[in-house]
């Protein structure tokens, strides 16, 4: 009984992933129109409302037609129905084949551990587990992470040492133009005038 309801969902999410592709981006009457309406879907109420009316040629509206199969309605894409989850008790009580936890946004670190250990323990899927594993990882993540931080260490050289020479470059190309170069004479002071002399 359980594997054909499983059987079923699976073909109702795939139906459901069908019908999404084919449905159309509803766009609000006039948007297109004018700039200060938005984009986001409005009912159309108007007694002479083209798109309430669906004449043809106007862009199509919302309505039960689209829907997917009732059976998928409100699944995750996995084919689970998510339960929200505070506490290892609310997991204990979740029924592997057809649910699946989602661990709430105010649950602390050491807790969500818990919730995590509880969950496998009971082989039920953990929707939002995954930012856990990077942190609780084992020793050999540390050790590849100093390694990655050493790596960077040395590019960082290499690029000061680059950096260096193309410093020592400009600078001797500078001063072998500078000896080059003739040297300018000083001006000659100007003789003041007559006038000047008699004052």
């Amino acid at each position: 009984m359980v594997a054909r309801k499983i059987s079923l969902t699976r073909k109702a999410l795939q139906v459901r992933k069908r019908a999404k592709n084919k449905k159309p981006e509803f766009a609000r009457s006039e948007s297109w129109r004018y700039a200060k309406l938005s984009s986001s879907w409005r009912r159309p109420r108007g007694l002479d409302h083209k798109m309430r009316r669906k004449i043809k040629g106007w862009p199509p509206t919302v309505s039960t037609g689209y829907k997917g199969p009732k059976i998928a309605r409100g699944l995750h894409p996995s084919g689970y129905r998510e339960v929200i989850v505070h506490n290892v008790q609310e997991v204990a009580v979740l029924d592997s084949t057809t649910q699946a936890a989602r661990i709430a946004h105010t649950v602390g670190r050491k807790k969500r551990g818990q919730i995590i250990a509880e969950a496998r323990k009971k082989k039920i899927a953990v929707l939002n587990a995954k930012e856990i594993k990077e942190e609780t990882a084992a020793p050999e993540a540390s050790s590849e992470a100093t390694e990655e931080k050493a790596q960077p260490t040395k590019k960082a050289e290499k690029q000061k040492s680059k950096t260096a020479k193309a410093k020592k470059e400009v600078k001797t190309a500078t001063e072998s133009k500078v000896k080059t170069e003739k040297p300018k004479q000083p001006k000659k002071a100007s003789k003041p005038k007559e006038g000047a002399e008699k004052e």
